[in-house]
């Protein structure tokens, strides 16, 4: 019986936060209310309660798993071979891409991601300490190999992900559309400069 119950509730788990998704896409964040889900999964609201003690608990389980789709894509391309820079640029433009495509094009689900930053939930800023230290890693592979030059990695690292907050946090992508300023491509190059050994630039395709 024991074993049965441990498959059951990180299943059910599951299914709640893929129903919860469903419905703020559908509906909204605000609109969707813990008997809604329930109500999908025919269930009480109280089973639900069982699994997440808040609806808040449950929005801060679907940003994680959103936010660690793009954290998990990020890893896959830091593990690459290849130049340093190469593997930057790639994991700067998929990290735009996938926030833009999750967060940004879906107007209910960017309202769900904005509330979170709002409130600076634990999950966001977990996501973003994660997406620092991967872009640190690759720019630690840099400096090591003589393609970057970053006496202080962290704060390299720190430096890339301001200088791309623009292309990287949801409200400012959708926010800055609109609004001049450089294009992805251009931004990452400034990066890349910066890191680039003095008297060398360092340019990918």
């Amino acid at each position: 019986m024991t074993l049965i119950s441990e498959h059951i509730e990180p299943d059910t788990r599951e299914r709640i936060l893929v129903v919860a998704e469903r419905l703020f896409r559908e509906i909204g964040y605000q609109k969707t209310t813990v008997a809604d889900i329930a109500k999908v999964l025919r269930m009480s609201p109280a089973n639900v309660y069982r699994f997440f003690d808040s609806k808040k608990a449950i929005h801060e389980g679907v940003a994680r798993s959103l936010m660690g789709g793009v954290q998990h894509a990020a890893e896959a391309i830091a593990a690459r071979r290849g130049s340093a820079a190469s593997r930057l640029r790639e994991l700067m433009t998929t990290i735009h891409r996938m926030n833009c495509e999750r967060f940004v094009g879906d107007s209910k689900l960017h309202e769900m991601v904005a509330i979170a930053m709002e409130e600076s939930w634990e999950v966001c800023v977990f996501h973003m300490q994660q997406i620092t230290g991967t872009i640190a890693g690759v720019i630690a592979e840099g400096a090591a190999s003589g393609e970057f030059e970053a006496p202080d990695v962290p704060l390299a690292a720190m430096c890339a992900c301001t200088a791309m907050m623009r292309f990287f946090h949801p409200q400012m992508i959708a926010q800055c559309a609109t609004k001049p300023g450089p294009s992805l491509d251009q931004m990452i190059d400034f990066v890349l400069a910066g890191l680039a050994p003095r008297g060398k630039a360092t340019k990918t395709g």
